[in-house]
């Protein structure tokens, strides 16, 4: 039996209202400003950044970045804020893929070194997740990330995100080809 039909987000759901900051304890999830360049510059200098998102960023592509993450909540096709604390950029949390007639999108998120293994993701992700389902009107969100990534693997599951399947050579990081997990949250989950 097809469970049952939740409103769905409909165009127009987020280009017609500013995009919100979230809070979370003390973290303050908000857009990103073309103040953040040096901290975005900073964070894919890390190593292991650098290697589950497959590039570094100079300061006129991370200024060029922080204007397209801002386009794409106008363009209804993500939501990026970065996760702060006290005014420092400790991570980004993103809703991307966005198709608000079909409900779905993909989740996306770093973490700085510095804010490891203080619960910045999973809290950040349980925050992002409610918004986009309660308030947004999505259905699905998916989260990816190579099987390899155990520390994003540990993220999904504290945030309730379901292990859905194992999806073989499917992300290409610089290393080589990777298996990838499928984490979902549904809106009845």
């Amino acid at each position: 039996m097809p469970k049952k039909v939740a409103p769905v987000a409909m165009p127009g759901s987020m280009s017609k209202r500013a995009q919100p900051v979230l809070h979370v304890d003390e973290l303050t999830l908000r857009p990103w400003a073309l103040r953040d360049v040096p901290a975005l510059v900073t964070a894919y200098a890390d190593p292991a950044i650098q290697h589950w998102h497959t590039r570094s960023m100079t300061a006129a592509e991370a200024e060029d970045w922080v204007q397209a993450a801002n386009r794409s909540w106008t363009t209804e096709t993500a939501a990026n804020w970065a996760v702060t604390e006290r005014g420092a950029v400790l991570g980004r949390m993103a809703v991307r893929s966005v198709d608000l007639a079909e409900g779905l999108a993909g989740i996306g998120y770093w973490v700085v070194p510095a804010a490891r293994g203080h619960a910045v993701a999973p809290r950040s992700l349980v925050a992002v997740t409610a918004w986009a389902l309660d308030e947004l009107g999505l259905h699905r969100l998916e989260l990816e990330h190579s099987t390899a990534n155990e520390a994003s693997c540990r993220v999904a599951q504290k945030a309730d995100y379901l292990l859905e399947s194992t999806k073989r050579s499917q992300a290409l990081h610089r290393d080589g080809w990777h298996d990838v997990h499928l984490h979902t949250h549904l809106n009845h989950d």
